[in-house]
C-alpha cells in the first residue's frame, strides 16, 4: 500500500506520526578519536582454553556487534572464521498473505527471515593446534572485543576481533611480539550464490581487497567489502581471496550492508543507496588508522555506555577464579557446589554487553540478535510480540543502557503506519476468528510475529499492541522526557481506538454480592500460547487493555492533549472485567472462568502480565487474597522449562519477596545446556531445547535474567523505590550495584553488607519526588534534576 492510500484511508492520526526513518547504512560521520591514556577497565571476561569449532559456532563462538553489524568469532590460529549478519538482511515481500483461517503466511517466502550476510575465513599457515601453546581465547566484557592470544616457537601470537560502532565496521588485527611472520589467505563468502571479486591498490604492496554484491529475491540491495593491510610483508588478491606473505602484522577490516529504509514512501529500500560503495569508504576510511587507534576509539565508544553500570555481588574463591568459563559453569551446576557470585555478576554484565553490541542506531534485537549460524533459524529470527521482543528491552532502563533502547522505539514508530493499514485492510476479515464481533475497526495491532516490512507473521494478537505500547510508556517513566513522550503518544492512541473499537459488553455477577452489572471484555482471543483460541475475556487482554488506557490517560493528561478522548477511554477502562481468583484451584484466573483450560505448567505467565510487567497488582497495594492467587498460580507453574520462561518467573517471585524461589530459577539459566538441553552454552547463549536432537539459540533469557537479578536488588514504580526486595544468601555477604535505573527518572547507587543496606544514593535523571523503602526504613525524596542524595540507614533501622 502507498502513503497517499494509507493517509486516505486513516486520515489525521496518520498525520500525527512523526514520518520517521531509522538509522540505516549510511556514510558515515567524522569520528572523534580518543586522545591521552585510556582508564583503567572493569576486568571481567569469559575465557576458554580451547578454540571455537565451526561446526559448533553458534554454542562456542564469542559474539561481537555494533548494533547493527554482527558476528560470530570461532575457528583456531590456524583457521579463524567469522559468521557476519546485517540487522536488515531480511527475506520476504512486502505483501500480506492470509491463509483459510485468516491467518498471517509464515513462510520466508512471504513473510521473510532474517538471514546471514557472509562468512570470513582467514587461515594463517603454520598455527594448526600442534605447533601452539598457551592458548587462551576471551570476550573482553569490560572493553568489548574478542582476543585470541597463544605461543608459538617461543613467539607470542595476538588476535584481536571487535565491531566498531563508530567506524561501523569489524576489525580483525593480528600481531607478535618478536620475529615471527604471517602467511596465509583471507576468503571472503557470501551466503546467496554471490561471486566475489578482488583488487590490490595500486601503488601499494601491503593493501587489498575482496568484495561481493547481491540483489536479494525481494529486491532488497547487499553488499559486503573486506580489505588486508600488512605493515610489511606483501598482500595481494584473486579470484581465490587475498593473500598475505611474510607479514610481521596484519588487519583485515570488514564492512557490509543493504540499502533496507523503513520509509514506506521508498517502499522499504533506498534506491540511492549503494552498499557496495559504502562498503569500500568505510573500510578504505579505517585503513587510514593504525590498528592500535581503532581499537581505542572502539573502546572508548563501547566503555562510554558499559561503564554506566557496575556490579559485585560479592567475591569468589581464587579456584573458582582459575578456571576456565565452561569449566567453571559445570561446576556452579553441581549438588555441592560452592556459590559463585563473579559468575552471576559476569552473566548479568554479558547481557549488558549484548545489549550494546546488538541494540544501537539500528533495527531491535529479535530472537537471535545479530548472531546466527545459518540462513534458516528457527521461527525466522523474527520479532515475537507475546513475550519475547517485550523481554529483550525490559534490561536497558534498568541498566544504566536507555540510549539503547531507542532501536525499539524507533522501530514501532516506523512500522506503525504500515501496521494500521493492515489492520483496516485485513483483521475485520471474515476467517478470521480474533475479528471485532462489532464489524467496528479502527487503530493498528499486529501479529503475534513481525518483519522489518510491516508485515505479520503467524496468528493475529490482538493484545500485542498494548503489550509493546507498555514497553514504550515505561521507558518514559524511566527516562521522563516530553518529546518522547510526544512521539510515542500517537501509538498509544492508536491502540486505544483498537481497543474503544473491539471491547465487548457483556453481564456478569458479583460472587461477592450477587449483583449483577455491565463490563467489558476483549472479543475472542488466544491466552498465547495455549488454551482455548475463541475465549473472550482472557485475564492477559484484560490486563494489558487496563494498563493501555491507563497509560494512555496518564500521557494525554501530561502532554495537554485530547482530553475530550482521555474522558471516554477512562469510562472504558473503569468498565474493564478484571479477573478473579479462582475458587476451584485458587489460582489467578488465566480465563473468564474458573476452570483451567490449559496447561499448569504452561510457559507463558499470561495471567501474572497485571503483576509483572504491569502495576496493576501490588503486594502492599492488592488485596491479600489477589495476592495468594497469584502465588499459587506461580507455585503452579513450576521451577522449570526454557529460559526466558524462567527468568519471567524469577522476576515475579523477586516481586513477591522470594529471593531464593527467585534464586533458585537465576541457577537453572545458568545451568550448561549439555545433549540439547535448555541452558547456558559455552558462549553464555541460552539455549531452547527443540527436542531430543535439537536446540536453538534464543537471546530473551540472556536479557530477562539479568532483569530478574536487578529486581532482586532493586525494584521501581511510580512513587517508590524498594531496596532489596529479594536478596539471596548467596549475595548477602557484601556487594554493590551503581547505575542502575529507577522509574521516576532515577538512577541508584546501592551496597549492603551482612543482608542490610550500607549505603544508597539516588541521583535525579528528570525525575524530581519519590519514596525510597527498605523493610520498614523509608524516606521522602525531592531532588533537582542532576542532583543527588545519599542515605546511610543505622544500625537497627529495618
Amino acid at each position: 500500500m502507498d502513503r497517499r492510500r494509507f493517509l486516505k484511508m486513516t486520515g489525521a492520526m496518520a498525520a500525527m506520526l512523526p514520518w520517521l526513518t531509522l538509522p540505516r547504512f549510511a556514510e558515515s560521520q567524522p569520528v572523534d578519536r580518543p586522545i591521552g591514556p585510556m582508564p583503567a577497565a572493569a576486568r571481567q571476561s569469559l575465557w576458554y582454553g580451547t578454540p571455537a569449532p565451526e561446526s559448533n559456532l553458534l554454542r562456542e563462538g564469542l559474539p561481537i556487534g555494533n548494533g547493527r553489524l554482527g558476528a560470530l568469532v570461532g575457528g583456531d590460529p590456524s583457521s579463524n572464521v567469522l559468521y557476519v549478519t546485517d540487522a536488515s538482511m531480511w527475506l520476504g515481500k512486502r505483501d500480506v498473505v492470509l491463509g483459510d483461517d485468516g491467518q498471517f503466511d509464515y513462510t520466508t517466502e512471504h513473510f521473510g527471515s532474517l538471514v546471514m550476510l557472509a562468512t570470513l575465513h582467514l587461515s594463517v599457515e603454520g598455527h594448526e593446534a600442534a605447533r601452539i601453546t598457551d592458548y587462551r581465547r576471551e570476550l573482553d566484557l569490560g572493553q568489548g572485543y574478542v582476543r585470541v592470544s597463544y605461543r608459538k616457537d617461543g613467539i607470542a601470537y595476538t588476535c584481536e576481533v571487535f565491531a566498531s560502532h563508530p567506524d561501523d565496521l569489524i576489525v580483525i588485527h593480528l600481531s607478535q611480539s618478536g620475529a615471527g611472520r604471517y602467511n596465509g589467505s583471507v576468503q571472503l563468502r557470501g551466503m546467496h550464490g554471490e561471486t566475489s571479486q578482488a583488487a590490490t591498490l595500486q601503488g601499494s604492496s601491503g593493501t587489498a581487497s575482496s568484495h561481493f554484491e547481491g540483489v536479494l529475491e525481494n529486491g532488497l540491495r547487499y553488499a559486503t567489502n573486506v580489505t588486508a593491510v600488512a605493515e610489511s610483508g606483501t598482500v595481494h588478491a584473486d579470484a581465490n581471496g587475498i593473500h598475505f606473505a611474510d607479514c610481521s602484522a596484519l588487519t583485515v577490516l570488514l564492512c557490509g550492508g543493504t540499502n533496507y529504509s523503513p520509509d514506506l514512501a521508498r517502499n522499504t529500500m533506498d534506491a540511492s543507496v549503494d552498499p557496495l560503495k559504502l562498503s569500500i569508504q568505510k573500510t578504505q576510511a579505517a585503513a587510514t588508522q593504525s590498528p592500535t587507534m581503532l581499537l581505542r576509539t572502539h573502546i572508548a565508544d563501547y566503555r562510554s555506555l558499559f561503564d554506566t553500570m557496575r556490579v559485585d555481588l560479592g567475591a569468589s574463591t581464587k579456584a573458582q577464579r582459575k578456571m576456565d568459563t565452561w569449566t567453571r559453569l559445570q561446576a556452579r551446576a553441581t549438588a555441592v557446589a560452592a556459590v559463585d557470585p563473579e559468575l552471576e555478576a559476569s552473566y548479568l554484565q554479558y547481557g549488558r554487553y549484548l545489549t550494546i553490541a546488538g541494540s544501537r542506531d539500528s533495527l531491535p534485537t529479535g530472537l537471535q540478535g545479530l548472531w546466527l549460524n545459518s540462513n534458516t533459524s528457527p521461527w525466522m529470527a523474527d520479532y515475537h510480540n507475546d513475550i519475547n521482543i517485550q523481554m529483550n528491552y525490559w534490561l536497558p532502563d534498568r541498566a544504566g543502557l536507555p540510549s539503547c533502547f531507542e532501536p525499539f522505539t524507533d522501530y514501532c514508530l516506523s512500522q506503525v503506519e504500515t501496521w494500521t493499514a493492515v489492520t483496516h485492510q485485513h483483521f475485520n476479515d471474515p476467517r478470521n476468528g480474533y475479528r471485532n464481533s462489532s464489524g467496528k475497526i479502527a487503530g493498528w495491532t499486529v501479529g503475534i510475529s513481525t518483519n522489518i516490512y510491516g508485515g505479520g507473521g503467524w496468528r493475529w494478537h490482538p493484545a500485542g499492541n498494548a503489550w509493546l505500547c507498555n514497553n514504550l510508556w515505561q521507558h518514559y517513566q524511566y527516562n521522563p522526557d516530553r518529546a518522547y513522550l510526544a512521539r510515542i503518544y500517537p501509538l498509544l492512541k492508536g491502540a486505544c481506538e483498537f481497543w474503544e473499537s473491539r471491547l465487548l459488553s457483556v453481564s456478569v455477577t458479583d460472587p461477592a454480592t450477587g449483583l449483577v452489572r455491565e463490563v467489558l471484555i476483549d472479543d475472542a482471543d488466544w491466552s498465547p500460547e495455549q488454551g482455548p483460541t475463541d475465549a473472550k475475556g482472557n485475564t492477559y487482554s484484560q490486563e494489558l487493555v487496563w494498563d493501555l488506557f491507563n497509560n494512555y490517560r496518564q500521557a494525554g493528561s501530561l502532554l495537554r492533549k485530547d482530553p475530550e478522548y482521555a474522558a471516554t477511554i477512562a469510562q472504558l477502562q473503569a468498565r474493564l472485567y478484571l479477573p478473579q481468583v479462582s475458587p476451584k484451584t485458587g489460582w489467578l484466573e488465566e480465563w473468564m472462568t474458573p476452570d483451567n483450560l490449559g496447561e499448569p505448567e504452561h510457559r507463558h505467565l499470561s495471567p501474572l502480565i497485571g503483576f509483572f510487567p504491569g502495576d496493576r497488582i501490588t503486594t502492599d497495594g492488592s488485596p491479600p487474597a489477589l495476592i495468594d492467587g497469584v502465588t499459587r498460580l506461580l507455585e503452579a507453574r513450576g521451577t522449570g522449562g526454557y529460559g526466558w520462561a524462567c527468568a519471567w518467573r524469577a522476576i515475579c517471585w523477586a516481586r513477591l519477596g522470594d529471593a531464593e524461589k527467585a534464586y533458585r530459577l537465576i541457577l537453572t539459566n545458568l545451568s550448561p545446556s549439555k545433549n540439547h538441553s535448555n541452558g547456558t552454552a559455552q558462549n553464555f547463549f541460552d539455549m531452547y531445547a527443540l527436542d531430543a536432537s535439537t536446540d536453538a539459540f534464543q537471546i530473551d533469557a540472556n536479557f530477562g535474567t539479568p532483569v530478574a537479578m536487578l529486581e532482586m536488588l532493586m525494584s521501581s514504580r511510580p512513587g517508590l523505590i524498594e531496596l532489596l526486595p529479594a536478596l539471596p544468601k548467596a549475595w548477602a555477604t557484601s556487594g554493590s550495584v551503581t547505575g542502575m535505573g529507577a522509574r521516576g527518572g532515577f538512577r541508584v547507587d546501592l551496597a549492603w553488607s551482612q543482608g542490610k543496606v550500607a549505603s544508597v544514593t539516588i541521583h535525579s535523571a528528570g525525575g524530581s519526588r519519590t519514596r525510597l523503602r527498605w523493610g520498614l526504613w523509608a524516606r521522602e525524596i525531592a531532588l533537582q534534576p542532576g542532583k543527588s542524595v545519599t542515605f546511610t540507614p543505622g544500625p537497627g533501622e529495618t
